[in-house]
């Protein structure tokens, strides 16, 4: 049950008002430090008072990675991205209590639960330390923890919404920051130019390919012209990041679910312009090929072996190894993040110390039985959500499921920023279909 709407506004400026007038009174040393939480409060009644709207904004500030190109600008980036969690579980417990609480027994996020206090059971990695293990466990569980808030269907609207349009806000944001001359919108790399806007390429491909996912999802519910559009400009978007993977994962979603998803909603006659495009997209990058020679898929394509761009074979071995030492339980939460310490001359080449192999990184933190554990919630929080969709949605839904398991393989999908978008989507989708399913007994 939803909590009934209140004049919020002038609650919180009552209340701020008495506040002032109380510090001014007996406090008065302390009212003009007090005078700058105020924008604060007021931020906090605006959210109470619109959920739905402060959920989206949050999403797209979000989307936009602050920690990127607000940290080249003021640095503190591992504080813009505690911040950045921090507003989302607020907003979490904004939800909670304007929406309600629900039990979600099957929530992914359990596992990371299970993995860190496995991990200190068993005994954690060398250099890990509790608050590190902490951060970590709360990082990773958080973008599954609106599943655990009944939602409306005007925050599952609003987070959809977001999530279709987040590739064209980071890419709208990124050219401001370009025209500013504060961030470059392309960056070069192999010879070839990468569009990152206001994030990084990887990032920027990540959120358009979950925008796909989106995409898709309505289209089958609904056909409309504008959205084969928008799956043409994330295609594009895709194909100026670089990224390979999701690129690849993008065509072969929408053309499965343009030839092998049945609805009635989405005729057979409107498909077959996106099939055909789709078929004919290797033969005209072919014949384009001469012509974008700066593209780098394109570009790569003349390299020959182009299969470990990222050095990702360097890091494997050193997880690998971790895991062997612990293969049951691994080494707590948080673990992943020390087997190559910041500052290492192998840090120093990768940029990162990211495995860029979500089921390896796993298996290392929870050992085989935290990543089975985490596959099989996954699975299951699916299967419980599904029951409830119309049968073409159902199909998309675990179309989408599969893709993200195969790009889980290539890339850190679990930690980074994209984690959040994508599965405050999924909570948005499965509470929307909630909604739905119980309009005919409510009739």
């Amino acid at each position: 049950m939803e909590w009934p709407e209140v004049p919020v506004w002038p609650l919180a400026f009552g209340g701020m008002l008495l506040v002032g007038l109380a510090l001014a009174w007996f406090m008065p040393d302390a009212l003009w430090p007090a005078i700058t939480l105020f924008p604060v409060a007021a931020i906090a009644a605006l959210a109470a008072a619109r959920p739905a709207a402060a959920t989206a904004l949050w999403l797209a500030a979000l989307a936009t990675c602050p920690e990127m190109w607000l940290g080249d600008l003021i640095g503190h980036a591992s504080e813009i991205i505690g911040i950045d969690k921090g507003v989302g579980l607020a907003l979490l417990i904004v939800c909670l209590l304007r929406y309600g609480a629900r039990f979600d027994p099957c929530n992914p996020g359990l596992a990371f639960l299970f993995m860190f206090g496995a991990g200190f059971m068993h005994g954690v990695w060398p250099g890990l330390v509790m608050a590190d293990s902490i951060r970590s466990l709360i990082g990773s569980a958080a973008p599954f923890a609106f599943s655990w808030s009944r939602l409306s269907a005007a925050w599952s609207r609003r987070v959809i919404g977001t999530v279709i349009a987040s590739p064209f806000l980071i890419i709208g944001f990124g050219a401001c920051l370009a025209a500013a001359r504060l961030r470059p919108l392309y960056g070069v790399e192999d010879g070839a130019l990468r569009l990152g806007a206001s994030t990084h390429p990887a990032f920027l491909a990540g959120f358009t390919l979950i925008s796909v996912y989106a995409l898709l999802l309505e289209q089958v519910r609904g056909a409309r012209g504008w959205r084969l559009l928008a799956l043409g400009g994330d295609i594009m978007v895709l194909l100026a990041t670089g990224a390979r993977a999701p690129l690849g994962l993008a065509l072969l979603l929408i053309l499965l679910v343009a030839g092998a998803v049945p609805t009635q909603r989405w005729p057979w006659r409107a498909r077959v312009p996106v099939l055909l495009a789709v078929a004919a997209a290797p033969a005209a990058a072919v014949l384009a090929a001469p012509f974008l020679g700066f593209v780098r898929l394109l570009s790569l394509a003349s390299q020959g072996n182009v299969t470990d761009l990222s050095n990702r074979t360097l890091i494997w071995p050193i997880y690998e190894a971790a895991f062997w030492r612990s293969p049951w339980f691994g080494w707590g939460t948080g673990s992943g993040k020390v087997l190559v310490p910041v500052g290492t001359l192998l840090w120093k080449l990768l940029g990162t110390n990211a495995a860029h192999d979500e089921y390896l990184r796993i298996a290392v933190e929870g050992g085989g039985v935290g990543l089975g554990l985490l596959l099989l919630l996954m699975i299951l929080w699916l299967r419980g959500a599904a029951r409830g969709m119309r049968g073409a949605e159902r199909s998309v839904m675990i179309l989408v499921f599969l893709a993200f398991a195969v790009h889980s393989a290539t890339d850190n999908t679990l930690i980074a920023t994209t984690a959040s978008l994508m599965f405050a989507w999924v909570s948005a989708v499965f509470a929307r279909a909630e909604h739905e399913a119980a309009l005919p007994a409510a009739v």
